[in-house]
């Protein structure tokens, strides 16, 4: 027999084997799968993944005693990878296997997994719960997830808007449960060919159409047609804005509104459809709807609401059933009639948006008549797309839209078009146009882009579109419907709002100036309690050491981004200065935490990976506070953002998009912080390029996309703090897209003053709307009034904020720092705030005492939903030790681990145990 190890031999051991065990942290195979037949739809947990995009089937595993969406993944079968710079809680690799021999995708020639993948290219993460057939985007990393019997979870590898508005699972809930066989995705994304509407156009062949400049004569009459003329009037508005040809249209339609609107008599109910169209012009023209022709069209409307239907014995003219607008007749009519209240700030009466309700099929699509309950229901998708639209206005309709959409994506071709109605065969120009403006609305670019780019080949040769593919006869009812679609508008959005003139540019970038506003004082009229939010967000509990904590404040790991955006929010407003003192110092100082990692590795600076937002971040914080941005937590981070601008994409590897852009600053929202962070520092040359590839993304509405490479929505987070950054540029193009840009804001506003975000109607878009409309405060005093009024309706008692109107109530720490620095109105390019008077601020040194072992998935503390996709799963990382440190240390190492995975494992059993 040989002998025995010594005690250095042992410990050498000891210390090879904690280096296996780190690197299992990153990199974990599959346990033997639970077969799936252990699971049903009450006992035990399923997991989905779609390996499609790489070739394979749609994979299912299960987990009879479910703790955590990743162990769920685990005893399902699958191999996870987590990111370097993340750790094993960000799922960045997945293999299974039965594909592939297990290989895990996407492999390291498509990405290495150093950092976090980008929102265009990962594996996102979709939860429903017991009886829900429609998938949620988790907002929690996998180890964040706690799961309970019934359970779905299911991961799609793809892109996704930011909050994961977009790019969701192909398959429902229902086809992956337990005892369903799952199956190929149904249905697929159309893969039409892309294409524009020439929208100019065909806005030409409409007003050439035109008798006497004026008004649409049908061909062998001489009676003016009301409706086509409304829709000639809609098209100019959306090519031409204010023009002469729209203002003689709108004249004589204004001058005709008693025999359009009001057939029976000035005294009687006038036709709903008719009034509805003649509000919206005049709402999308800047007129008063309330004088059109002498009629208030919106008074009488709300006044001929029926009070019921034939079913009372008393029937009413023009009424199917209660809450029909009278005289409608179908349901198209109805729906405008909703809007056309809606746009103009009054609230439609609740019996008339259940009206619409009451007309959606079982199938999830809307029929075009207003029928009573019981009778037969067939949808079709030009109505299902106005009414979807009109109810994702109203809000608080998220059921009736999503299975609106869910509708639209069934009855979408594969080339992109619509049908008319159920049974057809060919595509509809006015359908797939109606669908395709209620699909851009909703956020479903990419549906909505395949139904333009089928109507882009529908085109007639002098501009116009008939009704049908195949149609050589141009009609001006489908064409119109066409350029709207063309345009990326809706009645919903529809403006000729312009820009006005501004005085001249100044040569150099605005200085910043501090509020003029006292400490704590916010804007006129209601807002949300400041003192209250402040108090929140440095609650000791939370705030700890001078930053807040990956999703716990148990856990070793800083969150540096939302650390510096509570920074933000306590400068605007002044009312807790000791507390930024402390922030301020744990950055400036390195910002080193229990997990070893500081802010050199938050913004990458030094490195192959700079983080071109993060970098801007974190100098916009140093200029805010009277610091030094070349010299601020040891870093030289105005030198770091001039290094980081590309000279060219390196598409389609990540780094760079473009010229301009900055290194990994993959949406717009980073790279505006860097604008601004360079035009503070007094870089205006140094800023040219990122910001002429800042402007290069505004769309043609005056809004900017999401993420970078453009992602084709129309974001208001994005298009709000790029309004910021431009405005910092001065200069007469970017005054003109700042108009743009604040105009765009102000008509996504929705009733009620909040703005739609990736959550609903969102705490966190609506403070940034709120600070991009302040840069014009006078003009859009309404707007800001309205959004500050929201975020108090959003406040708790606790003085943190809920992060969407129409989402789990309960305060959040990222929408409540943005709450309370938009509530201020104050810009982030001109964020001034002295901290003269403070003393530094007692910040313990990470590694005293002894940490909490953190079990993953133990998301105790009060955090709210402060994590999010692009964090790390949360507790359990360890500080790396290294070389120096000593055996001793490895040891001790060895005992935290096995210590982490008893707690899972009794974690685990007394899961399975207790309570079912």
């Amino acid at each position: 027999m040989g002998a025995s190890p010594g005690p250095l031999a042992a410990l050498v051991t000891a210390f090879l084997v904690l280096a296996a065990v780190c690197v299992t942290f990153l990199t974990t195979t599959s346990a033997a799968a639970d077969p799936i037949g252990e699971c049903t739809a009450t006992k035990g947990a399923v997991v989905a993944v779609d390996f499609g995009p790489f070739g394979g089937d749609l994979v299912r595993g299960c987990d009879p005693t479910p703790t955590t969406g990743y162990e769920l993944l685990h005893d399902g079968g699958f191999g996870t990878t987590g990111t370097g710079h993340d750790g094993p809680g960000f799922i960045c690799r997945i293999g299974h296997g039965s594909f592939d021999g297990g290989t895990q995708y996407p492999t390291p020639d498509r990405d290495d997994c150093v950092l976090t993948p980008p929102a265009t290219a990962y594996w996102s993460y979709w939860v429903a719960s017991p009886g829900e057939d429609e998938w949620s985007y988790s907002q929690y990393g996998a180890m964040s997830r706690n799961l309970k019997d019934g359970d779905v979870d299911a991961w799609v590898y793809g892109g996704t808007d930011i909050g994961g508005g977009t790019g969701g699972p192909d398959f429902s809930p229902d086809d992956v449960r337990a005892g369903e066989t799952g199956g190929t995705p149904d249905p697929g994304t159309p893969t039409g060919a892309p294409g524009e509407v020439d929208a100019t156009g065909a806005a030409t062949w409409l007003k050439d159409r035109l008798t006497d400049g004026e008004r649409v004569v049908d061909d062998g009459s001489d009676v003016p047609n009301y409706l086509l003329t409304t829709e000639t009037a809609y098209a100019l508005a959306a090519t031409e804005g204010k023009s002469a040809a729209l203002d003689k249209v709108t004249a004589f339609l204004a001058a005709h509104a008693d025999d359009y609107a009001y057939p029976n008599g000035t005294g009687e109910a006038p036709d709903a459809t008719a009034a509805a169209r003649l509000a919206l012009l005049a709402e999308s023209t800047e007129a008063d709807p309330r004088a059109v022709g002498g009629h208030d069209l919106l008074g009488d409307l709300a006044a001929h609401v029926c009070a019921a239907g034939p079913e009372s014995g008393e029937p009413t003219p023009g009424c199917t059933a209660k809450g029909d607008f009278r005289n409608a007749g179908y349901t198209e009519g109805q729906a405008l009639s909703v809007l056309a209240l809606l746009r103009a700030g009054t609230a439609p009466a609740a019996e008339t948006v259940d009206r619409l309700t009451q007309m959606q099929c079982r199938d999830g699509g809307v029929t075009s008549v207003l029928i009573r309950p019981g009778e037969n229901c067939d949808g079709d998708p030009a109505t299902t797309g106005l009414v979807a639209l009109v109810l994702d206005q109203v809000g608080g309709h998220e059921e009736a839209v999503a299975e609106a959409r869910a509708y639209l994506a069934k009855t979408q071709r594969e080339d992109g078009a619509f049908p008319g109605y159920t049974g057809a065969t060919a595509g509809s120009v006015y359908a797939t146009a109606y669908a395709a403006q209620a699909l851009h609305g909703l956020g479903d670019t990419e549906r909505a882009d395949a139904a333009v780019g089928w109507l882009s080949r529908q085109q007639l040769g002098g501009g116009g579109f008939g009704f049908e593919e195949g149609a050589t006869d141009p009609a001006p009812y489908p064409t119109s419907a066409a350029v709207l679609a063309g345009t990326h508008t809706s009645l919903a959005t529809l403006t000729t709002k312009k820009a006005e003139p501004t005085d001249p540019p100044t040569s150099q970038p605005p200085t910043s100036q501090p509020p003029t506003t006292e400490p704590g004082t916010p804007p006129p009229g209601v807002g949300p309690d400041l003192k209250n939010g402040v108090a929140y967000l440095a609650d000791a509990a939370r705030l700890k050491q001078g930053h807040y904590h990956l999703f716990d404040p148990k856990s070793l790991e800083a969150d540096f981004g939302l650390t510096i955006d509570t920074a933000y929010a306590l400068a605007a407003t002044g009312l807790d200065n000791n507390t930024l003192r402390g922030i301020v110092d744990f950055i400036d100082g390195g910002g080193e935490d229990g997990a070893g990692k500081s802010i050199r590795d938050y913004t990458g600076v030094g490195t192959a990976y700079a983080q071109g937002g993060a970098i801007g971040k974190t100098a916009l914080l140093a200029q805010a506070v009277g610091r030094d941005a070349r010299d601020f937590a040891g870093l030289d981070l105005i030198a770091a953002l001039e290094k980081g601008t590309c000279a060219k994409s390196t598409l389609p590897k990540r780094g760079c998009a473009a010229k301009g852009n900055y290194t990994y600053a993959e949406s717009v929202f980073k790279q505006s912080l860097g604008v601004m962070a360079q035009l503070r520092a007094g870089e205006k040359e140094a800023a040219q390029e990122p910001l002429a590839y800042l402007v290069s993304l505004q769309q043609d509405n005056g809004a900017w996309p999401s993420l970078i490479p453009s992602s084709g929505d129309s974001d208001v987070d994005s298009t709000a703090i790029a309004a910021m950054a431009l405005d910092m540029a001065g200069g007469a193009e970017a005054e003109q897209a700042v108009d743009r840009a604040l105009a765009w804001l102000a008509s996504r506003q929705l009733p009620g003053g909040g703005f739609p975000g990736t959550v609903g109607i969102s705490v966190n878009s609506t403070g940034l709307a709120v600070q991009g409309l302040s840069l014009d405060a006078s003009r859009y005093a309404d707007e800001i009034a309205g959004g500050r009024k929201f975020l108090a309706g959003q406040q708790n008692a606790d003085g943190g904020f809920n992060t969407s109107a129409d989402g789990q109530r309960g305060s959040d720490l990222r929408a409540s720092a943005q709450a309370v620095s938009g509530a201020t109105g104050i810009s982030f390019g001109e964020l001034e705030r002295s901290l003269a008077g403070t003393s530094p601020q007692p910040t313990p040194d990470p590694s005293d005492g002894v940490p909490d072992i953190v079990t993953p998935g133990d998301t105790s503390g009060g955090y709210g939903a402060s994590g999010g996709q692009g964090a790390s799963g949360g507790g359990g990382a360890l500080a790396s030790t290294g070389v120096q440190v000593g055996l001793l240390a490895a040891i001790a190492a060895l005992m935290v681990l096995a210590g982490w995975r008893v707690a899972v494992t009794a974690r685990r059993k007394a899961t399975a145990e207790g309570g079912r």
